[in-house]
């Protein structure tokens, strides 16, 4: 924790297409290296393709599937006396979407499959129906929390 102020949070604006504050800060952590129509294009796409697979709307789709990979607690390192303990905390919203985010899109990159669409697809419709990776993330970081709520006294 540091002791200076506190960082300004950037104000972005919501994407083209539907206009949605979500999805721009979606494609803002997908790009890599500043191809940020890159980055767009994959993102519309795979949602084109959610909406043929799974029949539904797609952006109601992505949202429930970064709300499934979203984790509610997770725990922080606390150094008290000589000991470090891991102390199981309630994670504010705006980390909870940025951790989903990421975690969608990091297991989406490490999937098998043949381009970056296809997976992010695949990891976009698994996290939706409460599988795939990022899912799976969550659920570890959950148990960790739930094996160390011994320590939630040292919450500060």
């Amino acid at each position: 924790m540091g002791r200076r102020r506190e960082a300004e949070k950037r104000t972005i604006n919501p994407d083209p297409k539907f206009n949605d504050l979500v999805v721009a800060k979606f494609i803002n952590n997908l790009f890599l290296q500043g191809k940020k129509s890159l980055a767009e294009r994959v993102f519309y796409q795979s949602l084109d393709i959610i909406a043929e697979k799974t029949k539904e709307e797609p952006l109601k789709v992505f949202k429930k599937a970064i709300d499934n990979a979203s984790p509610m607690l997770e725990v922080r390192s606390r150094r008290v006396g000589g000991a470090t303990y891991q102390v199981p905390v309630e994670v504010k919203s705006r980390r909870r979407q940025a951790l989903g985010m990421r975690w969608v899109i990091s297991h989406a990159r490490s999937r098998a499959g043949r381009s970056i669409v296809e997976k992010l697809c695949a990891e976009i419709i698994d996290a939706y129906n409460s599988t795939g990776g990022a899912v799976k993330k969550k659920e570890d970081v959950h148990r960790m929390a739930e094996a160390n709520k011994a320590f939630a006294h040292y919450r500060w």
